[in-house]
This record gives structure tokens, sequence and C-alpha cells, in this order.
């Protein structure tokens, strides 16, 4: 079956005990039928101002992603929580929920990490706006959803769905790396326990960080500090420009 070569990003402890953690690339390659991309949380409104407007600039190019992992085979899952109901119709979202469940493995014994390296607890926006109302009714509209792709904010759901169609790994995008990303029923945390290989894409993802909150940096800062600390605990990363370039490199096929 066709491959996708991918140059992860992890963080090692070279020398145990130290607390000091080098950057690592390594090369893996991944059965194109055989990987998912899931799309997390990427509403068309959020009540945060700042977390909108970077979800604004985000979504067009995000699409163009993942048109291409779509054209090259890759199964597109889409993620947007608490708004599924507005998908209750469509072919995508009763091609997942017409499948039965199936039995979740016992959890893998994974070490639990420190802290995270940012102080989230006001709700992280950086714009002045309180937390939190549902302002999210739909996926932002310039994320396509289409053919074979399916709608699901159920990790049991997801998980079943993967598990029949024999996908092991799972390429996540979306918002927010410290939040949504990590702790939803379909998110890395999730889905590390169950086994699932998890790659986040890092340039295509935000973390909710108040720069007035510790570690007082810059937001952009803060999202790269929660980064560093999945590579650290959880899973690799990628970018964009690296995934682009393995799809165009691999063809097509499931």
């Amino acid at each position: 079956m066709k491959a996708l070569d991918l140059i992860l990003r992890t963080r090692v402890e070279t020398f145990k005990g130290s607390g000091i953690w080098d950057e690592a690339m390594i090369r893996k390659s991944f059965v194109i039928g055989q990987t998912a991309v899931l799309i997390c949380d990427m509403w068309d409104k959020h009540w945060c101002r700042g977390a909108a407007e970077r979800v604004e600039v985000m979504a067009p190019f995000m699409n163009s992603v993942i048109e291409a992992a779509r054209e090259k085979g890759l199964q597109i899952i889409h993620s947007p929580s608490d708004t599924v109901s507005f998908y209750r119709d469509t072919p995508q979202r009763r091609r997942i929920i017409d499948l039965p469940c199936v039995s979740t493995p016992k959890p893998l014994e994974i070490t639990t990490p420190p802290s995270l390296p940012i102080d989230d607890s006001d709700g992280g926006c950086d714009t002045g706006e309180k937390p939190w109302f549902k302002a999210w009714t739909r996926q932002h509209p310039a994320i396509k959803i289409m053919g074979d792709d399916v709608i699901s904010d159920n990790g049991m759901e997801i998980y079943s769905f993967m598990q029949q169609f024999g996908i092991g790994n799972l390429i996540m995008m979306g918002v927010h790396t410290n939040m949504c990303i990590m702790n939803r029923s379909f998110g890395i945390r999730k889905m590390a326990m169950w086994g699932v290989r998890c790659i986040l894409v890092r340039d295509l993802a935000d973390a909710m960080y108040n720069p007035e909150r510790f570690p007082h940096v810059s937001h952009e800062i803060g999202t790269n500090l929660v980064i560093e600390h999945i590579e650290k605990y959880w899973c690799p990363t990628i970018t964009s420009e690296g995934l682009l370039k393995a799809l165009d490199q691999g063809a097509v096929g499931r």
C-alpha cells in the first residue's frame, strides 16, 4: 500500500533526570489507507475575539491542506464539538453513526505528565472577553465537508469507525491545543491511551492562553510551550508544509 513519509518532531530528555529536553526529528512512514486527518473544533464563531480571529485566518489554508489529503486518499474526520446536530441529515454524519461501536482496549499505561506550562485557568482569552458562552453553531464554512468524510464529536464513534476501516494513525489539526485537542473524548490523551498513533500539525493549531497569566509570555510563545509539552509527553508533531510535501510525493491509494 502507498506510504506517507513524514518528518516527526519530538522531545527527548537525553540525560534522564536532567530536565533538559532536546528536539529530535524522526522520519516515519505511514500507510495512507491506515491514516486519517481529524479537524478539532474549528467553529464558525468563538466567544473569545482573539481565538475567532486566528481561526478565521487559519481555516482557508487548513481547507487547502485537507483537500490535498483527501485527494491522496486519507480519511477526513470533522469534529466540531457541540454542533453535530447541524449535520444530522448529512451522509457524512450518517456514515459514522450507522456503524456499530466496538469495544475499546485496556488503556495503555502512560505516565501522567506534569501540568501544562501555561496558566489557562481564566479561560485563556487574550483579548479580554470573559468565558464563556456557546458562540458556535457549526464548523467554519471555509472548511469543506465532502464525499467520504465523516462527522463526529464522540470518541467512541470515531475510534469504532477507525477500527472498522483499519485506521491506526490520526493526524490532528485545529483548536485548542491545551484544551479540546488534548482533552476531548476524541482528543490526543484518549486516543493515545487507546493505542492510536497521534500526530499534531503544529502550525495548524492554536492555544487558549492569556499573556497576563503565567508564564507571562506572548500568545505565540505560550502556544509553542504547549506544543513542546505535547511533544515531550504525548505525541510528535509535523508542519503543514511537511505534510503537503509528503502528500505530493505519495500516490493515490487507500
